[in-house]
């Protein structure tokens, strides 16, 4: 079975700030996100299409990201068939090797 990544644009929200973000998805569950430019926030196409999603907050991300890596489904951490691995965040993540079995 492989897997696909999204994307969407979203509201993240924090107690004192609230900003755009670009959010990255695998089966509709976010797992990481990138801060948008500052040029892009005021970008009203951007903006309607983050109104049209759910409004996240690092508590919403949390608690996504450790259920993907209950299931060893996050994509970040675990190898994974995925139909568009070319969609993940252009980042060149350094993760320090780990047990994270329970």
């Amino acid at each position: 079975m492989s897997y696909k990544i999204t994307h969407s644009y979203n509201w993240y929200k924090t107690p004192e700030d609230r900003f755009l973000i670009r959010t990255y998805l695998i089966n509709h569950i976010p797992f990481t996100f990138d801060e948008l430019p500052a040029i892009v926030q005021d970008d009203p196409e951007i903006i309607k299409m983050a109104e049209e999603q759910l409004t996240l907050s690092p508590e919403i991300l949390y608690q996504k990201s450790f259920y993907l890596i209950d299931e060893e489904a996050h994509p970040l951490l675990f190898e994974m068939d995925l139909e568009n691995p070319q969609d993940l965040p252009d980042e060149d993540y350094e993760f320090i090797p780990q047990d994270l079995t329970s």
